[in-house]
């Protein structure tokens, strides 16, 4: 048994679990191990740590399976789109399950946020520490209960929130996010995160949206009786990879932020 960490942009995919006829990531890996001849389909023992929502990306996407001595993160890569990359890899005992063994996972979501208020910011998230029932910040309707650690800080025009539990319902982090960042620009109540976490559901307009997809990064999942090795060959593709990715949207902000300054003033 072998884990890999995956580092992938999800902004191609409808998220990363397999769904018949719309690319996601486990497709794109799924895909690469049956042109290497590891594994028609799913491969034997096969899981993994978190089932991202589309558009949102990875740094640390674990997966584990049976496979032989050789697949190692560059060999993976040879036949994955650029856009998944793996870059670590270890050895796991046979009965380990990525899923159900992943002491924690952290997101850090980047929330452009230019008149919103940290301190504010920072009450509110204060307040949503902790364990707590956060069945008004999910549309599951079991197991809701979490113990959240989160912080957030201020980079120029960004609230950067940074969230680690042992494992999270869905939308959760993207409705945390929402919720913070409407407190800390005047649009809700700091009063609303207490609603928010009591008995009553709150439906609505009142309730909490989630919060866009795309800012969100998948950028932990701790498995302490792991020990990953880097495979420097993949590692320094995957940084040149995000790196060009970078340069582009970059690129593209500049783009937009032209045609909206000339359309404002001709």
């Amino acid at each position: 048994m072998r884990a890999f960490r995956v580092a992938y942009d999800g902004r191609p995919f409808h998220g990363f679990q397999r769904q018949p006829d719309v690319p996601t990531v486990e497709d794109a890996i799924f895909d690469a191990l049956r042109a290497l001849g590891v594994a028609d389909g799913k491969p034997e023992g096969y899981a993994a740590a978190g089932r991202t929502d589309a558009g949102v990306s990875a740094v640390a996407q674990t997966v584990a399976f049976e496979c032989p001595d050789w697949l190692t993160p560059a060999a993976l890569n040879s036949e994955l789109p650029a856009s998944v990359r793996a870059w670590a890899s270890a050895d796991a005992p046979a009965d380990f399950h990525a899923t159900h063994h992943a002491e924690s996972r952290a997101y850090v979501y980047h929330c452009y946020a230019p008149d919103a208020d940290l301190a504010r910011a920072g009450d509110a998230l204060a307040r949503l520490r902790g364990e707590n029932d956060f069945h008004n910040l999910t549309p599951d309707d079991e197991n809701t209960v979490r113990d959240l650690r989160a912080d957030v800080r201020r980079d120029g025009d960004y609230l950067v929130f940074e969230l680690r539990a042992g494992g999270f319902v869905r939308e959760m982090v993207r409705r945390v996010v929402s919720l913070v960042r409407a407190v800390a620009t005047g649009h809700a109540e700091p009063a609303k995160v207490e609603r928010v976490l009591g008995p009553a559901q709150i439906d609505g307009p009142e309730g909490v949206a989630p919060a866009p997809a795309y800012p969100l990064v998948l950028v932990d999942a701790a498995y302490p009786t792991l020990a990953f090795s880097t495979d420097e060959e993949a590692a320094a593709r995957t940084r040149e990879v995000f790196a060009e990715l970078r340069s582009e949207r970059a690129t593209g902000a500049r783009v937009a932020a032209e045609v909206a300054e000339r359309v404002e003033s001709p």
